[in-house]
């Protein structure tokens, strides 16, 4: 049986437990996929207690990435590079890996239905999926821009990305928020953000209002969540096979 958990806080608006269920239902896997809300702190603890309880992997949210990026003993480059897991497998070792940069990309190219590279693309946030993000579209060649009220972490993200902070004139046309939800933008940034040619905030359900503060069309992460929860799936499903064949 493939033992799977959601753990973060808050948890209990996640779409992640549909989506999971469905993967193992489609690739006809006896399974299940809890959600347990841990709160800031008891990240590390709850990660051992779930391998040791025989769970297979879990995925893992606010605000707990970093500690379970401190909790793994082996990282894929991913995860080294954004220093945070959303993903992890209990193999020999506790393998840690992240998918919010994948799950963006691909959300992105499929709304434009062309690949983003050589595209000006801004990121607001510097956190754990704000890094996922801009690592996975620095591997993709395209420009990136970093915007955060901290100038000191903006400068540390555009060092790590090798993106650029973000521009007063001409402002990149694509745009992913990786705020939360009740985060107030300064008026001019919100006027760059109503001429972009699209916006997409990285919350999703009911979580993403950032639409209602800029008064315009703004996607939601539901596409976003989808990708990377199928990313975590096949790292999952991959690394069993690895078990199974050795």
């Amino acid at each position: 049986m493939m033992k799977l958990a959601l753990i973060g806080d808050p948890v209990e608006h996640s779409a992640s437990p549909s989506l999971q269920r469905g993967f193992l239902e489609e690739a006809a896997i006896d399974g299940d996929y809890l959600v347990i809300r841990v709160p800031s702190g008891d990240g590390g603890r709850t990660i051992r207690r779930l391998r040791e309880d025989g769970f297979t992997g879990c995925n893992v949210t606010y605000p707990l990435k970093e500690e379970a990026f401190d909790a793994c003993e082996a990282l894929t480059e991913e995860a080294r590079r954004a220093q945070a897991v959303n993903t992890i497998f209990f193999g020999r070792q506790t393998l840690g890996t992240i998918t919010d940069g994948i799950g963006a990309r691909t959300a992105i190219e499929a709304l434009l239905d062309e690949p983003v590279a050589l595209k000006r693309i801004g990121v607001l946030g510097y956190g754990a999926t704000a890094r996922a993000i801009l690592a996975e579209l620095h591997d993709t060649d395209a420009y990136t821009f970093v915007w955060g009220r901290d100038s000191d972490r903006v400068r540390a993200a555009c060092h790590l990305f090798e993106a650029r902070p973000w521009p007063p004139e001409n402002p990149p046309e694509i745009v992913v928020s990786t705020l939360p939800p009740e985060v107030r933008l300064p008026e001019e940034l919100i006027g760059q953000l109503r001429a972009a040619d699209l916006v997409m905030d990285a919350n999703y359900g009911p979580r993403a209002v950032l639409g209602r503060q800029l008064g315009r069309e703004v996607l939601s992460g539901d596409a976003m969540l989808e990708a990377q929860a199928r990313a975590s799936f096949d790292f999952w499903l991959a690394h069993l096979d690895r078990v199974a064949n050795n």
